[in-house]
């Protein structure tokens, strides 16, 4: 990978771990395992541990044909789990404290990336749960000029305000759904989701003073079946309604993770934004008509690469 602008991916590489199998996840994973399928150059930077659960994840390396360079190993901790059970009322989830991915090693990580020529950083919020992974990101957002794109993944009791402000004021650009975006209106503007909705108007002037806050380059929503919109710095604001759903819905599970590797891709390699807007919806869709967030077939990507070379 040495001499190829690549697309670094920091964070969370884990597995669910239900009561009859144990399934690779993590949003950042979920997102550089895409970029992998679709052949572009990517460096997923995590820690594992030295147990079953690791192997699995490095079986996913390896079915994806990634570089294993960022990928640490830990001789304590163990790789990251998220214990799933089902109920009557849906999945239950409870995410696991001191797991392998809160301790990625900082000398390691910039090692694996002076190796390549960042030309995307992306990060999330679950792996600066700990302050040894969080000054490691920091580190390596200092030592890069690349794009920095934040994928605002909001965890229960794994994320304060505080994290996500501070992750905010390092990215370029910024990924959240409807939820997240609800839940930024009423950190920094106090709107609560108990007042009255807002009009488009109110949305999108409140869209605007959070770039401005922040100094975003751009903020991208998505809206499920509705498609998503694009807000950027210099006042565009552009909507992708042209949306096919699924033929059907098995879960939604790694939907937005989808989106953000496409809409990525799509940056890579030069396509227009209404473009990738689009082809990122439609490849979300899709996944939600497949069980889990990545494809256990990868013929699944012959399709889209067929389409959009």
């Amino acid at each position: 990978m040495s001499g190829l602008a690549a697309t670094v991916v920091y964070g969370e590489a884990l597995v669910d771990d239900f009561s009859t199998e144990q399934v690779v996840g993590g949003a950042p994973f979920n997102v550089a395992r895409h970029l992998a399928a679709f052949m572009a150059p990517q460096l997923m930077v995590t820690r594992i541990g030295n147990d079953r659960a690791g192997q699995l994840v490095r079986a996913e390396f390896e079915r994806f044909a990634m570089s294993e360079a960022g990928l640490q190993v830990d001789a304590i901790e163990e790789t990251g789990r998220v214990l799933v059970e089902r109920g009557p009322k849906g999945h239950r989830f409870t995410i696991l404290p001191n797991q392998a991915y809160d301790f990625i090693d900082r000398a390691q990580a910039l090692a694996s990336v002076e190796a390549v020529e960042p030309g995307i950083v992306v990060f999330g919020t679950l792996a600066q749960r700990n302050e040894t992974s969080r000054a490691t990101l920091t580190a390596l957002l200092r030592a890069s000029r690349a794009l920095r794109f934040l994928d605002l993944n909001l965890r229960d009791g794994q994320v304060d305000e505080r994290c996500v402000t501070r992750s905010l004021q390092a990215a370029n650009m910024v990924k959240v759904n409807e939820e997240e975006l609800q839940v930024l209106f009423q950190w920094y503007f106090q709107i609560r989701p108990e007042d009255p909705p807002l009009g488009a108007d109110e949305v999108r002037t409140s869209c605007q003073a959070l770039l401005q806050m922040f100094s975003l380059d751009a903020l991208v929503v998505t809206l499920g079946h509705r498609g998503s919109v694009y807000f950027g710095s210099d006042g565009q604001v552009l909507m992708h309604r042209d949306n096919p759903a699924p033929p059907f819905v098995i879960d939604t599970v790694g939907a937005g993770d989808a989106f953000s590797a496409i809409f990525l891709l799509g940056k890579v390699r030069g396509w227009p934004l209404e473009l990738a807007l689009g082809r990122a919806n439609e490849f979300a869709g899709a996944i939600c008509a497949i069980p889990g967030a990545v494809p256990r077939d990868l013929g699944f990507y012959d399709q889209w690469m067929g389409r959009w070379r």
